[in-house]
């Protein structure tokens, strides 16, 4: 058995254990000498220790358990006051976070925008560049085929010619034969049939090439025309007509060599500000299309167009009794009445090739599929209706570019382009 001395010493080691959490060590050891103290001056029980002193304030126990809750007191207000501490390090690293992305979301943010814009000029700057040399490489190209094609062109009229020549000679010669048959035997005759169909054969195969040849070189009697490089909404030309365009009737011709046809491809239109559609001439697919007053009142004529080759259009329109007609390369392929009958196409509007008048200003708000892309020349305007010998001579001639309207003039009227667009020869 334990004395009771043990037995409090015990009690109070692990009262102190337990409370040690919340005492400093100076604490500790100032009350465990305390207790010590207090223990060894303790009396053994007696009956009249152990009997009630209700004089007496606060026994050795209830100092103790009021120490213990003074310590748990303590413990929980230093809980609290981490718990606190902790709390607010967390709002203040958090709002240090928030700021930090931010920042750093703006700093990325620039950079990239400042990176992604130097990317974008050296882009703009490199297809500048190959833009510059392929057409460059493009106006020698053509120089050079042009030179060749020329020189085709000449050695094949002088091979034409001295195969006339030869031909003259083989005629004499038969017709010489007619009368001295006796002189040629009958094999001769044979090799001369021969060499006359070789010659004609030969005739045939040059006139070929050289209406190949004519198609890749400019119309006869045309030293200039305006290129479009490209299908673009800020390519297109601008007119500037010699005289007034009121117009009762017209004849509008023009020389054409498109790379490509889209559902509308605009040649040429007039518009003013009230009615953009006065006049338009567009090519659609392999139709040929006037227009006048509006897009309803329109002529078509299928099957005219060849992509890649010359052709010459003049399209006629006359209000008296709206009689409209349509010609390509010298032959009437399609004619109406009663198209735009009594309407007057009035002045003071504007005139351009290769983009649709959109009534709003010049080279503003274009349509890239209705732009024009190939090579327009012979570009002129009569204020009356040609006759059909004129026209139908006109494609025929040798100088179908230095005949020239009262209107629009080829050579003759400002014809500005614009966007790209240039002369070439």
């Amino acid at each position: 058995m334990l004395s009771k001395k043990a037995f409090l010493e015990t009690i109070l080691l692990c009262a102190l254990w337990f409370s040690s959490s919340a005492l400093n060590n100076e604490d500790y050891d100032l009350m465990y000498l305390n207790f010590e103290n207090d223990i060894e001056n303790m009396v053994p029980a007696t009956e009249e220790a152990l009997s009630c002193d209700c004089q007496r304030e606060h026994t050795e126990w209830d100092k103790l358990f009021i120490m213990l809750e003074n310590s748990q007191m303590k413990e929980n207000m230093l809980l609290q006051s981490l718990d606190e501490i902790l709390k607010v390090e967390v709002q203040t690293l958090r709002a240090e976070m928030i700021q930090f992305v931010a920042n750093f979301t703006g700093m990325c943010s620039s950079a990239i925008e400042k990176v992604t814009a130097r990317v974008s000029s050296q882009v703009d700057q490199t297809l500048t560049r190959k833009c510059n040399h392929v057409q460059e490489c493009e106006k020698l190209h053509e120089s050079d085929q042009r030179k060749i094609l020329e020189e085709i062109l000449q050695l094949s009229h002088n091979v034409s010619n001295r195969l006339t020549q030869l031909e003259s000679v083989w005629q004499r010669t038969a017709f010489q034969q007619q009368d001295k048959s006796n002189y040629m035997a009958r094999g001769d005759n044979l090799i001369l049939n021969s060499l006359w169909e070789e010659l004609q054969q030969t005739r045939a195969e040059l006139k070929g090439s050289q209406k190949w040849a004519a198609q890749h070189l400019l119309p006869a009697g045309c030293e200039t025309a305006i290129l479009f490089p490209m299908r673009s909404k800020k390519i297109f030309g601008s007119v500037h007509p010699t005289a007034e365009m009121t117009l009762q009737s017209f004849t509008a011709c023009i020389w054409v060599k498109v790379t490509e046809v889209l559902d509308k491809t605009i040649v040429f239109s007039y518009g003013t500000k009230r009615n953009p559609y006065e006049i338009q001439f567009y090519l659609s697919h392999e139709s040929a299309v006037l227009a006048v007053g509006s897009d309803q009142n329109k002529l078509i004529a299928p099957n005219t167009i060849s992509p890649g080759q010359w052709a010459q259009f003049c399209g006629t329109w006359s209000s008296d009794n709206g009689t409209i007609s349509l010609w390509a390369n010298g032959e009437l392929v399609a004619t109406a009445s009663e198209i735009a009958e009594g309407h007057i196409i009035p002045d003071g509007g504007i005139l351009q090739i290769g983009q649709e008048k959109n009534g709003c200003c010049v080279g503003g708000g274009f349509d890239e599929t209705l732009a024009f892309s190939g090579k327009l020349t012979g570009f002129n305007i009569w204020d009356r209706v040609l006759s059909n010998e004129e026209i139908t001579a006109w494609p025929r001639a040798e100088d179908s570019c230095n005949i020239r309207g009262n209107i629009v003039g080829w050579g003759v009227t400002e014809i500005l382009p614009h966007g790209g667009a240039q002369y070439v020869s």
